[in-house]
């Protein structure tokens, strides 16, 4: 059951001298895809895509300003700002900006958005840190992808529902991939009828290491602490953070041909956990036997 709570904006972080870390470069081995553009288009609702080919980000317009959700790279901040402006926004009214998850390629660009047009910035107390230092938190097998520092200025909590404007978005902690992974729901009416959305926070391995990860040593309770909260959620709509997961472009181009239903799949969340979790669980199996040699 959700719990729903008024959220009171309010400073709760400040940045404490972070500027002096460097992003990580994009590098030779990143898909293409991660800041090929794409046309940016009306998903559902108040809820459009302004991401590249291999990178979501989602903007929702509200009649109090619209909220950001995701920014991708740091390279990509100009492309994910045009495509904002593209739909007529203007980029000073994008007054909230929401993390999934701390990693580069999807909040590499924040710092920069935040500073363009002024928005302040939700988050999990997970990645609160993370996102105000600009480094993720736990062992990986590829390294440390740093960010720009980006200033906190909401901490939201599991069950928390944020109003603003129009729009009521609740946060449901998700933790495995980072320790502060945060999926987002909202409700939307399209021709009258409502539906629900979820804005699914990354449920892949994708280099965590689980046997062993001193940064984050409950990754493997807390992975599958989500796969099990997730089994329970039925949304009609899936969104996630890399487009291809829930075939969100493949989806647009039915949409854009006549399909006014192509984004509805009421069972796309329950497959998506499926896969995934079976994937961790093969992960986690290998890691254990090649920690055991």
């Amino acid at each position: 059951m959700r719990i729903h709570h008024k959220f009171h904006m309010g400073i709760v972080a400040t940045l404490a001298a972070a500027a002096a870390i460097a992003p990580s470069p994009a590098r030779a081995t990143d898909p293409p895809e991660w800041w090929s553009p794409v046309k940016p288009f009306h998903i559902a609702g108040p809820v459009y895509y302004v991401g590249t080919k291999g990178l979501a980000a989602y903007l929702i317009r509200t009649r109090s300003g619209a909220i950001l959700l995701d920014g991708t790279l740091a390279s990509n901040a100009p492309l994910i700002e045009r495509n904002i402006e593209s739909l007529g926004v203007p980029l000073h009214s994008v007054r909230l900006l929401i993390s999934d998850h701390a990693h580069d390629d999807h909040v590499g660009a924040f710092a920069r958005i935040q500073r363009d047009s002024g928005a302040r910035l939700l988050a999990s107390a997970g990645d609160r840190w993370a996102l105000e230092h600009g480094t993720p938190r736990g062992d990986t097998d590829y390294g440390v992808r740093r960010f720009g520092p980006v200033r906190v200025v909401g901490v939201v909590a599991d069950g928390q529902t944020i109003h603003w404007g129009n729009v009521a978005l609740t946060a449901h902690l998700t933790p495995g991939h980072t320790p502060g992974c945060t999926s987002w729901s909202m409700t939307i009416r399209e021709h009258g009828v409502p539906h629900q959305i979820l804005f699914l926070g990354s449920i892949t391995v994708a280099g965590n290491i689980l046997v062993g990860n001193h940064a984050y040593p409950a990754v493997v309770r807390d992975y599958r602490t989500t796969f099990a909260k997730l089994a329970r959620m039925h949304p009609d709509i899936l969104l996630t953070s890399h487009p291809e997961m829930a075939g969100v472009l493949e989806r647009e181009v039915r949409h854009e041909a006549g399909d006014a239903d192509a984004f509805l799949d009421p069972d796309a969340l329950r497959r998506l956990v499926a896969t995934s979790q079976a994937a961790f669980e093969h992960a986690l199996a290998h890691a254990s036997k090649a920690a055991k040699s």
